[in-house]
């Protein structure tokens, strides 16, 4: 444990956090969304059935969880892998990649697409929500599961020897569920002792990231070293004086939003959000702290 101090975590071990430089914070590389297929209104069923094509696109992008083959994005591994070069290219150094047990995390491909693209991969330890939880993880105790987050960092998940290098996306619904709850206060714990990054995904009702927030800290956890995803409020939070806590990801976990399918990809951010952000006044010394610093600080272990 003491190796990991001062040090970030990547699929391919240990990196100087000063050699992350720009970072999304939030994404998906390799994973299924099986679980949250919306079947179609009946009159819509025939070209639900269809493969995504550009006569169709106009329908997934409006629908984008009602065509099962859009929620398989681990069958898109080259495209990601392009993707990934091209993001290089245009900038970009990190990826935390999110996907959690649950949705279907491969940490072995996630370490095949580091060694093919040279950029950094950060993989998440832990627990989607409860709509993915098998019966095995629900009848877990909180101990069980703080143990087998603990292991997933330093030893490694699925079986293999990759560790993971930040608890999360840990998956919230609304209301919490026993089994979120659970998992919750196994974050809480595994970080007291790690010194780790979390990363949460609150239910979606305003209460939610407050009620989560307060079960972390009863836990235990430390909420500096905690991030919340999916408030998007960027600009407000700059002007109130918050840049130092903003971090910044597309949160891409369908096809339809890879460039192949002439979605925005992996490098928008860098190649068409940064831009804007710089002509609407946010300044470069803001956002290299929400791109390069805030993510390197948060992903240091303690």
């Amino acid at each position: 444990m003491s190796s990991l101090s001062g040090n970030v975590q990547t699929v391919l071990g240990l990196v100087d956090p000063s050699k992350l430089g720009r970072t999304l914070t939030h994404e998906h590389l390799t994973m299924t969304f099986d679980s949250f297929y919306c079947p179609p209104l009946p009159c819509h069923e025939a070209i639900s059935k269809e493969a995504i094509l550009m006569k169709n696109l106009f329908w997934i992008q409006q629908n984008p969880y009602s065509l099962k083959e859009n929620l398989q994005l681990n069958q898109e591994l080259e495209a990601i892998k392009e993707e990934l070069l091209y993001f290089k290219a245009k900038g970009g150094g990190t990826v935390v990649e999110n996907t959690t047990t649950g949705i279907s995390r491969d940490v072995q491909t996630l370490k095949w697409l580091s060694q093919e693209t040279g950029v950094h991969i950060i993989t998440g330890a832990g627990f989607y929500v409860d709509a993915t939880h098998s019966s095995e993880t629900r009848a877990m105790s909180v101990e069980q599961l703080t143990d087998v987050l603990i292991n997933e960092i330093l030893h490694g998940a699925d079986g293999t020897n990759v560790k993971c290098g930040v608890i999360g996306e840990i998956g919230c619904s609304w209301p919490l569920t026993e089994s979120e709850r659970k998992v919750l206060q196994a974050t809480a714990q595994a970080q007291a002792q790690l010194g780790c990054p979390v990363i949460i995904h609150p239910g979606r009702n305003p209460s939610s990231p407050f009620e989560i927030i307060r079960i972390l800290q009863e836990a235990g956890a430390n909420i500096s070293k905690t991030v919340m995803s999916h408030l998007d409020r960027v600009r407000l939070l700059v002007d109130e004086g918050y840049e130092d806590r903003i971090l910044m990801a597309h949160d891409i976990h369908t096809k339809h939003r890879l460039m192949k399918y002439g979605g925005h990809g992996y490098s928008h951010i860098l190649t068409n959000i940064v831009p804007k952000m710089l002509v609407r006044g946010i300044s470069e010394n803001a956002l290299d702290k929400i791109l390069i610093e805030n993510p390197k600080q948060w992903l240091t272990f303690k």
